[in-house]
C-alpha cells in the first residue's frame, strides 16, 4: 500500500479571515454536506437557479446598469492592507449570518414538522451525539466556508467563460444553437435538470476551467519525507499542488493554448489530467453544484445576449483567483426576441 506523505493545509490567513478565532480549532475542513451536493437532491434547486438568474439579469443586465484577496496574504494586520480589510469584511459577514440564524430560529418552531430541503435549516434543527444544538458560531463558520468555496470559484469561472465566448465567436454561435431547445418552453417556463444537462455547453465550460482555473491551487502539508520526480520533500514543509502545469501539459492537451471545446468529446481526458476539483477522495464536494450554478446562468446569458469585449487586450491579474484587470467591462447587446 502506498503510503500517504501530505494533508491538507491551509496558511493562517485563510482561517483567521474566512472562519473566526474562536472556531478556527472546532472547525472540520471537510464539512458534512456531501448530501446536499450530490445530483439528486441539486434537481430540486435548477428552477430555483434559473429564476434567480432570470431575475438578476432583467435587473441589473438588461437596463446596462469580491474578501477572497485578502485571504491569501501575509497575515500581518495593519490597518489599510488587503488582510486588514478582509477581517473587516469577514467580521461584517459573519454578523449578517448570525442575525438569519437567529431569524430562522424564532421562525423554526412553526415549521419543525416540515421536512427543509436547504443546508441552514437543517443544520439548525440537527443535534449532536450529546442531544444538542449546534453552535450558532460553529454554523456560521460553516456558512462562510461554503461561501468561500462555493461562491467565488464559479463567479470567476462565469467570468472567465463570458471571456471567452467573446473571443471566440464560432463557439458562441454553436453555444446560441445548441440551446435552441428552449424555444419550445413557455415564457414563464424554467429549466430542468434534462435543459442543461446539454455536453456541449458542459464542454464549453471545462476547457475554459481548463485553461483558467478559478484556483491557483491547494496546500498540504508534509507529514513525512517524501520524493517526488527526484527532488526530496522535508516531513514538515508546505506544498502547493496548481492543476496549471497538467492541464497546460501538451503531452495531455495538443496546442494547449487553444480554447477547444472539442477536446472533451467523447471519453475527454486521460484520468487525473483535468483536475479544477482536484480528484480522488479529496474531490471538490461542490463539483456538480459549480456545474449546475455555472451551466444555468450561461444559459440565460447566451440565449437573451451577445456581447462584446470593451478591451480587447484586458490583462489577467492573479489575486489569488485570476481576476481580469478592469472587471472585463463588455458591450451587452440583447437579442431581438426573448427565447
Amino acid at each position: 500500500m502506498r503510503k500517504k506523505c501530505a494533508v491538507t493545509w491551509w496558511p493562517r490567513s485563510v482561517d483567521q479571515v474566512a472562519l473566526s478565532p474562536e472556531s478556527v480549532e472546532n472547525c472540520p475542513r471537510r464539512l458534512v454536506i456531501v448530501q446536499y451536493l450530490k445530483p439528486k437532491a441539486l434537481h430540486y434547486f435548477i428552477p430555483i437557479m434559473d429564476s434567480m438568474a432570470k431575475e438578476h439579469l432583467e435587473a441589473d443586465w438588461s437596463p446596462n446598469k469580491q474578501i477572497i484577496n485578502g485571504s491569501l496574504c501575509v497575515p500581518v494586520n495593519i490597518p489599510g492592507t488587503a488582510y486588514n480589510r478582509a477581517i473587516k469584511a469577514g467580521k461584517v459577514i459573519r454578523q449578517e449570518f448570525k442575525q438569519v440564524i437567529k431569524q430562522m430560529k424564532e421562525e423554526l418552531p412553526e415549521n419543525t414538522e416540515k421536512v427543509s430541503r436547504d443546508f441552514l435549516t437543517n443544520t439548525l434543527l440537527a443535534l449532536d451525539e450529546n442531544g444538542r444544538f449546534m453552535d450558532d458560531m460553529l454554523i456560521v463558520t460553516k456558512i462562510m466556508a461554503l461561501i468561500i468555496g462555493g461562491h467565488e470559484t464559479t463567479t470567476t469561472s462565469i467570468t472567465f467563460m463570458m471571456k471567452y465566448l467573446a473571443e471566440y465567436p464560432h463557439v458562441y454561435s454553436e453555444s446560441k444553437w445548441r440551446l435552441q431547445f428552449a424555444r419550445s418552453k413557455g415564457p414563464n417556463d424554467l429549466l430542468n435538470w434534462d435543459d442543461i444537462m446539454k455536453k456541449y455547453s458542459w464542454n464549453v465550460a471545462c476547457e475554459n476551467l481548463r485553461l483558467t482555473p478559478p484556483l491557483a491551487g491547494t496546500f498540504r502539508n508534509a507529514t513525512d519525507d517524501c520524493t517526488y520526480a527526484g527532488f526530496t520533500i522535508p516531513k514538515g514543509w508546505k506544498i502547493l499542488w496548481s492543476p496549471y502545469s497538467t492541464h497546460k501539459n501538451p503531452e495531455y492537451f495538443p496546442d494547449p493554448e487553444k480554447f477547444d471545446p472539442l477536446r472533451f468529446e467523447g471519453n475527454g481526458p486521460a484520468p487525473y489530467t483535468f483536475v479544477p476539483f482536484g480528484g480522488g477522495p479529496r474531490i471538490c464536494p461542490g463539483r456538480e453544484y459549480a456545474r449546475l450554478k455555472i451551466l444555468v446562468f450561461i444559459h440565460n446569458l447566451v440565449t437573451r445576449f451577445k456581447w462584446e469585449k470593451v478591451i480587447p487586450d484586458e490583462k489577467i491579474n492573479y489575486k489569488p483567483a485570476p481576476n481580469p484587470a478592469e472587471g472585463l467591462p463588455v458591450y451587452l447587446k440583447p437579442h431581438n426576441h426573448k427565447y
